[in-house]
């Protein structure tokens, strides 16, 4: 039975009982984050859409040369919070990665923004990865929309899809960049018909999917292929 104890001040606060915060999670290399603006005017967007403080012109912390890092920097009414922790993400998934669509899905007007009212996300990566797959997909509707921890991007009919409704990937745009993609909400029903997938975010590069396992219990095997030029933003960290 647990105890009943009075709530500590510091959790009396809206960044902890409604999640009225925001954070992103930035990749560091020998102690340099990468994508520093770009991950500062996301979270300046959030800020502005949540009334906190607005960190846009912030400079980076001085951090400890770590050959691989992730720097999280949390937002709250109170000021701009950072830490920064070695990234060891494990031995290189040669053959690609498992996902599994779950069936939490993400708030229609929060979606494209990082708070602290993660929940859904959190229960959908732990749910998939109970079953033993790397990461776990989320829905809007009956649309694909983003990923626990991160971002899908898709190769439907020959061309690059970015699936709309989900969190603007810094890891994803900088992959995107100079080439030719859509956005466009992309239906559940279209998943089987995928022929090439990747994962983008801070923690993992882009790596390729090669099984997407549906909620019906359908596995669809898709050709793992990883990018042909990767840096120290979309390879594979270690």
């Amino acid at each position: 039975m647990l105890s009943l104890s009075p709530l500590p001040a510091a959790l009396s606060v809206p960044a902890a009982l409604h999640g009225a915060s925001a954070f992103t999670t930035i990749r560091t290399r020998r102690g340099q984050p990468l994508l520093w603006p770009q991950h500062l005017a996301r979270l300046s967007a959030t800020a502005a859409l949540l009334g906190l403080p607005v960190p846009q012109g912030t400079e980076p912390p001085r951090l400890e040369p770590l050959a691989w890092g992730l720097l999280r920097l949390t937002l709250t009414a109170d000021g701009l919070y950072w830490s920064h922790a070695a990234l060891d993400a494990g031995p290189k998934p040669l053959a690609g990665v498992s996902v599994a669509l779950t069936s939490w899905q993400v708030h229609p007007q929060l979606a494209a923004h990082k708070t602290g009212n993660y929940l859904p996300y959190r229960l959908a990566g732990a749910g998939a990865q109970a079953a033993g797959a790397f990461e776990g997909w989320l829905r809007l509707g009956d649309t694909l929309a983003d990923g626990s921890r991160t971002a899908p991007l898709l190769e439907l009919g020959g061309e690059l899809v970015v699936p709309a409704g989900g969190l603007p990937s810094v890891t994803r745009a900088h992959h995107l960049a100079g080439k030719t993609f859509s956005e466009r909400p992309v239906a559940l029903a279209e998943l089987p018909h995928i022929s090439r997938a990747w994962i983008c975010g801070s923690g993992v590069g882009v790596i390729p999917v090669r099984e997407l396992w549906l909620e019906d219990g359908k596995r669809v095997e898709l050709e793992a292929q990883w990018p042909p030029e990767v840096d120290a933003v979309t390879g594979w960290p270690g």
